[in-house]
Parts: structure tokens; C-alpha cells; sequence
């Protein structure tokens, strides 16, 4: 099976040999089994399904989440019947597609996961009769379907509707709560978990702290024109995208705005020039960046905490590709904590679930959500998210078509239902104290980063800013517990011990996300009991 694959490898990419996390992938997916793969921006994850794809021949699914990454995706692979199925596809055009999957012309199509609720197309899939199904940008099931694409949330439900092909998830970040969330959404059946080293060297990390407005948005612009080549700058709001693009042209950089607020034609064009070289920076909101196939990206500048280390490390990830220098600078001030919180989601009102949860009951069929928001006066995404959080909690279920079904009479059904948001805001809102954590550590940057997502590096890094200051390494403590150790709190439950540094560690919990405690405290007191 090693020859058959390194074979194709060579035939598809030219590559002499696969590395050991991607030829354990291919391996286990030429057997039959899901996979999870989470490997490093440019370590050639699509590789995974695009080699052992036309070994097994048959119809191969890609859910992409967005329609520049489907584009992206199907003119790579030249010479393969790959089409996308999306809002810019014609009538016509989609006429076309499904009878292709009748007669077999197709060998792959990318889609995003609300085209898999639509009825129609789930048929089509399913008469099809796919051999494998693809998740990729993964990580977006968790940090997406919660709010506001709970559709993410229900590829499961479309993995066993299409007879539970072959199911692979390529992620370049994901901390193993991520990992376990993908692997329970999408319902994977013994996967084979790959991952591997998350550590980027040629990746120079700097924390730059800002004591006011006018000071973070000159560091911003000097580290965004000072720093050669090209590079992305991100920022919390749409308006900040387009006052930074300014600014930056008229210091003589040729610079573009990108966010969700724009035309599709002109976030298209950026994103065609940038990828051109005729960009030297895209100023951006989280909604760019995925697919950029740019090697030569040599900065990545935040002018503001990410919502989480995930968010942040799968967004400096797009730098230095070429395994070249590349540098990845935060710009932070006080303000960020309370606006990432601001941001956050908040559980729904359980009078806004209850009124929902009636309606399905009392109706005498099935209701397609359109018709609950219809019914209920609310808005559409609010619809979808109280229904999402009914799910979970077995108060609703999705039927054909995408109707909506009571299941039992809970009377406490809505409160549970937000008792579930109410914890996942409590697990984001620790996910945000990291990323605030990481931009205020003394000790190496690396360390901490690495130690997040459960990998370990024996010293400090001596390439982050933190270790050329000369900072001693925290990393390290004389303690009875130990990295990766499953631990008991009383009040939090279970967990495993992530990192110590400065008197100080840090455990995730299951049920509450990271908490930082004070070793002495945790001693003193037995605060932490063994598993």
C-alpha cells in the first residue's frame, strides 16, 4: 500500500517520498477508517484525500467553508473532474452537476455545509454513493457551528445520511478539546488521530503591548511597513480593516481591506491580487485568510488579542510557508479582553428557546426552520441557534428534509438547552483568558504556545522576544504533578495539568476550559487530586 500511494504522490505532486503523519493518514483511510489530521499550515493535509481519492475511486465530498477556498481548491486539481456546488453556480450550471453525479463524472465536489441541508443535493449525494467525506478547515465545526453556522454542527447527521463513507477532518489547529468536539460532531468511528508537531521555528514570535489607541495603531502600521515583503494584518472590527488600509497606503504600501461586509466581487479581487503579488498587505477581519496558498508571507500582524490561541496559531500559520524567516507580532492593549468578550456570543434568552421549543411542539407537522422564525418573529441565525442547542439537548430533531420533530416533553428542556450555551460561553471565555495569558508571559513564547495545543518543548526557544530579552525559562517547576497528568478539581471536575509557569498552573478542564491556580494554593489545600 506504501508503493501504491508514493506512487500517486509522485505522479500527482512530484514529491519523492510522504511524511510519517501523511502516509498514516493515507494508510488508515486506504483501510476504511476515519481520520482526523491535524497538521501544520503547509504540510500538505489536502494531500490526504487528494492522493488516496482516486485509489478508491468513487465520488469524494469536501466540505469547504468557503466558495475563494472551493475556487481555490478545484483549480488544484487540474486534471481531476472536481466542481464546486455553491450561490454562484447557475441553474443551469447546477442542472449540469447533478447529472454528472448520476452518470459518475464526477470524482470530487466541494460544497459548504449548508448545501448538505438542502434536500436535493442530499439525495443526489446519497444516490451517489460517495467513497469518502471530507471536513476540511475542521476546526470550524467548533468554532463556527455554535454560533453562527450551526449547520456545521450537523455534518454528522449528513455523514450517516450518505451511508457513513470513509470520514476524514484536516485541521491545521486544534487543542484536544477541538480534537475530541470534531471527532463526537462528526460522529467518527474509531478514527485514527494524527498529529503532528505544531512547532514552526522559522515562526519568530513578539508580543508588542499598547498603552493607548494612537500608540497601538503606530506600532500596527510600522510593523505592517517596516517588515519587507508582504504579510496580513488582522483586526477585531470591519471598520479598523479599512482605517488601517488606508493608513497604510498612503505610507506607500500598496494595501487592501478585507471583511465579510464587502461585495463578493471585491473580496474576490483581493484576494486574487494578494495571492498575484500585486498586494503587498490585506488588512482583515478573521474572514480572510483561509486558502491562501501564498508561501512568501513574511509577517502576520494582530492588532488585537485573537478570541482564542486556536484562532491566533492557525492565523500566524499562514506566514513563512516557505520555511523562510517570517515574524508574528500581537499588538494589545487593555481594551481587548472586554471587546473579544463583547464579541462572544451569548446564550440565548430561555423565553427566546422556550417560544421556539413550543412552536415545534404545537405544530401539527414537521417545521423547516424558515418557518419557525416565520411563526416565532425572530430572526433566522437565532432560529437555527436555539434549534442547534434543542439538538443537543434531545429536545428536537432534525427529520428529512431538514424539518424539525419534538421529541419528548421535558419541562426543563429550554432551561437545559441554555444551561449548554452557558458552559460553552465559560469554556470560550478560558480559551480568551489564554490568548491574554500568552500576551502577558514572562517566559518563552513558544513554550507556551506549544504546551496549549499538548506538545512540549524541552527549553526555551531562543527565537520570540521573551527569550532574546534574556527572560529566565518558567517553563519548568519542581512540582508533584506533571504535563498531561489527569487531575480532579472539586469544583471543576476532571482535567489534565497543561503548563506551569511562575508559581501558577494551568489545567483544562472538561467541563469549564483552562483555569490558571496558584501551585502553592493547589498544594496547600489538595486542591488536586490524581486520576
Amino acid at each position: 500500500m506504501r508503493e501504491q500511494l508514493e506512487q500517486e504522490a509522485r505522479a500527482r505532486f512530484g514529491w519523492t517520498e510522504l511524511r510519517p503523519g501523511q502516509l498514516a493518514a493515507m494508510t488508515a483511510v486506504m483501510e476504511g477508517r476515519d481520520t482526523l489530521a491535524v497538521m501544520p499550515t503547509g504540510a500538505g493535509k489536502s494531500a490526504i484525500f487528494q492522493v488516496t481519492a482516486p485509489l478508491l475511486g468513487g465520488l469524494t465530498v469536501v466540505v469547504s467553508p468557503l466558495i475563494s477556498l472551493q475556487h481555490d481548491q478545484v483549480a488544484h486539481l487540474d486534471g481531476a473532474a472536481a466542481r464546486e456546488l455553491n450561490s454562484t453556480i447557475s441553474g443551469t450550471e447546477r442542472v449540469e452537476i447533478f447529472a454528472a453525479l448520476d452518470d459518475g463524472r464526477i470524482d470530487f465536489l466541494f460544497l459548504a455545509p449548508e448545501q448538505l441541508t438542502k434536500p436535493d443535493v442530499l439525495d443526489r449525494l446519497a444516490a451517489a454513493q460517495p467513497t469518502l467525506f471530507v471536513v476540511d478547515e475542521a476546526h470550524c465545526v467548533t468554532s463556527w457551528g455554535h454560533d453562527f453556522r450551526p449547520d456545521y454542527l450537523r455534518l454528522g447527521d449528513a455523514v450517516e445520511a450518505l451511508g457513513h463513507p470513509v470520514t476524514v477532518a484536516l485541521t491545521a489547529t486544534a487543542a484536544q478539546p477541538v480534537r475530541e468536539e470534531i471527532v463526537e460532531r462528526l460522529r467518527l468511528r474509531d478514527p485514527l488521530v494524527v498529529v503532528a508537531g505544531f512547532d514552526r521555528p522559522n515562526l519568530h514570535l513578539a508580543v508588542l503591548p499598547a498603552s493607548d489607541i494612537d500608540v497601538r495603531r503606530e506600532l500596527v502600521l510600522r510593523q505592517a511597513t517596516e517588515n519587507s515583503g508582504c504579510g496580513i494584518v488582522y483586526t477585531a472590527t470591519r471598520r479598523e480593516t479599512e482605517e488601517y488600509a488606508a493608513a497604510l497606503t498612503d505610507r506607500g504600501r500598496r494595501a487592501a481591506a478585507y471583511h465579510a461586509g464587502l461585495r463578493k466581487a471585491q473580496r474576490g479581487a483581493t484576494h486574487d491580487a494578494f495571492q498575484a503579488g500585486d498586494l503587498d498587505v490585506v488588512v482583515a477581519t478573521t474572514a480572510f485568510g483561509m486558502g491562501i496558498d501564498k508561501p512568501d508571507i513574511r509577517f502576520v500582524v494582530h492588532a488585537a488579542l485573537a478570541d482564542s490561541l486556536d484562532s491566533y496559531y492557525q492565523e500566524i500559520g499562514r506566514a513563512g510557508r516557505d520555511g523562510e524567516e517570517a515574524k508574528a507580532v500581537l499588538v494589545h492593549g487593555s481594551g481587548d479582553l472586554g471587546l473579544r468578550r463583547f464579541q462572544t456570543a451569548s446564550p440565548p434568552d430561555v423565553e427566546l428557546v422556550e417560544r421556539v421549543l413550543t412552536t415545534i411542539r404545537r405544530s401539527e407537522r414537521a417545521l423547516l426552520r424558515s418557518e419557525i422564525a416565520e411563526r416565532t418573529e425572530l430572526s433566522r441565525p437565532l432560529v437555527g441557534r436555539c434549534c442547534s442547542l434543542l439538538e443537543q439537548v434531545r429536545a428536537v430533531r432534525f427529520g428529512k428534509r431538514n424539518r424539525l420533530h419534538p421529541v419528548g416533553d421535558s419541562p426543563t428542556a429550554a432551561d437545559d438547552a441554555v444551561a449548554l450555551a452557558e458552559t460553552r460561553q465559560r469554556v470560550e471565555q478560558s480559551r480568551l483568558d489564554m490568548m491574554r495569558e500568552y500576551a502577558e508571559t514572562s517566559g518563552c513564547r513558544r513554550q507556551f504556545l506549544l504546551a496549549y495545543f499538548g506538545e512540549q518543548l524541552a527549553g526555551p526557544c531562543g527565537h520570540c522576544d521573551t527569550c532574546e530579552a534574556g527572560l529566565p525559562d518558567t517553563g519548568a517547576t519542581d512540582s508533584p504533578y506533571r504535563v498531561n497528568d489527569r487531575v480532579r478539581h472539586e469544583e471543576f471536575g476532571p482535567g489534565a495539568v497543561l503548563r506551569f509557569e511562575d508559581g501558577k498552573i494551568v489545567v483544562r478542564f472538561d467541563a469549564v476550559g483552562y483555569r490558571t491556580l496558584s501551585l502553592a494554593t493547589v498544594e496547600e489545600k489538595g486542591l488536586l487530586t490524581p486520576q
